[in-house]
């Protein structure tokens, strides 16, 4: 097949960049040709905030640039991930006007959500979904500006009163049955929703000797859990003294974001700062545990399935994608979000029964080559393509999307 990716990359980049990066590796290795369409968010600086907020709701310049890039490469199908500020919605009209069938993949909740994390004020808020998005205006849950939250509020009431996300895309892909619920809820056809999860592409064997203590690898902000993973720090000397007093543990943290001071303060040698991902899947070979502390809702977790493919338990809050992804005692450790003494009580336990946690472990990779694989995910992805070509009209139907897949 001939994809078009659109993407709108962040000005710092995090797990929805890097499952778009990988996705696009794994459809070339499949021999599909893909040519990328890229917006950045810095181009924001160097805009008025009037033609910022004009291309939010509809990009002209995003449409001109995409109808020259198909007039080239004739994409049988376009792929969308992130949209917002600068390709906008008008993309899914474009994609009708051209009859080329488009897949959005909901990577944040964007679409029934201003803020796009379901979190105000460090607490999961559901007052918009389903409903129109107005108290988001008034409680300037965007960025805290009333100005930026009239925008998006703008974005989504237009193309709701328009019908774009009704009836412009063809197909949406989820990833776990908690968001696609979420989304549903908030008014997207649930015919069109389907599931499918990020992967990871696991280098080598785990090997469940010789580990120690725990890691977090994220953002440092509030909406992951990092306030809740520093007091859980301060009360895990007393956890400890309850388990084994013979036996100490400490927790690794990979990451860059606004509670960086914070962080260093209370982690001190143990905070690494931002590492590579080879970095990364080395340290998480070496660990016993992953701490998944989030308090705003995960719609996937990206973080745990990499722990998962190294063969690592997660601790995680339970609720959101998290909970969908890791089973308590099975292969991992839930906990109530927020509840930092909880959290401390977890730790504790897995830093003091290494022999269960290596059978967590064992389950945690055992559930990834079940369902986070590349081939798992490359087969979902080739079954939402196909339908959505179906739902464009049956000249579509008939390409040779299955032969190419049966060649793989």
């Amino acid at each position: 097949m001939k994809i078009l990716i659109a993407h709108n990359s962040y000005q710092q980049a995090g797990g929805e960049d890097t499952a778009v990066k990988s996705e696009i590796a794994l459809l070339r290795q499949h021999g599909h040709e893909v040519i990328e369409y890229r917006r950045n968010n810095l181009e924001i600086r160097d805009q008025s905030q009037v033609k910022t907020a004009l291309s939010t709701l509809w990009s002209s310049q995003s449409n001109k640039e995409l109808k020259l890039l198909c007039e080239r490469f004739r994409p049988e199908l376009i792929h969308a991930h992130n949209t917002f500020p600068l390709i906008s919605p008008s993309l899914y009209w474009f994609a009708t006007y051209q009859r080329i069938p488009i897949v959005q993949t909901l990577h944040n909740f964007r679409l029934i959500c201003p803020q796009a994390m379901l979190l105000r004020n460090g607490v999961v808020c559901e007052d918009c979904v389903g409903n129109f998005p107005w108290r988001a205006t008034t409680r300037a849950c965007y960025h805290d500006s009333h100005l930026q939250s009239a925008v998006v509020t703008s974005m989504l009431g237009v193309h709701r009163f328009l019908g774009t996300y009704q009836h412009r895309v063809s197909a949406y892909i989820a990833m776990n049955h908690f968001c696609r619920n979420k989304f549903i809820a908030g008014g997207l056809p649930e015919e069109k929703i389907h599931i499918k999860p990020n992967f990871v592409d696991s280098k080598r064997q785990p090997n469940w000797a010789a580990r120690s203590d725990g890691l977090f690898v994220g953002r440092l902000s509030e909406e992951k859990g990092i306030n809740t993973l520093i007091a859980a720090k301060k009360m895990l000397a007393n956890a400890m003294n309850h388990q084994d007093k013979t036996v100490s543990t400490s927790i690794k943290i990979i990451g860059a974001g606004p509670l960086h001071k914070d962080v260093v303060e209370a982690f001190s040698g143990d905070y690494l700062g931002p590492q590579k991902p080879e970095a990364i899947f080395e340290l998480l070979h070496k660990s016993s545990f992953l701490v998944a502390p989030s308090t705003c809702y995960e719609t996937f977790g990206l973080a745990a399935a990499e722990a998962f493919s190294c063969g690592v338990p997660v601790i995680a809050s339970r609720h959101g994608g998290l909970a969908e992804l890791v089973t308590d005692d099975v292969n991992g450790l839930l906990f109530e979000p927020g509840n930092a003494n909880e959290l401390a009580q977890k730790i504790a336990w897995a830093s003091t029964h290494p022999e269960q946690m290596a059978n967590m472990g064992r389950a945690a990779y055992e559930e990834y080559q079940n369902k986070y694989t590349p081939k798992r995910n490359y087969t979902l992805l080739m079954d939402i393509y196909q339908n959505a070509l179906t739902s464009m009209g049956e000249q579509y139907a008939n390409r040779t999307l299955f032969s190419i897949r049966g060649q793989n």
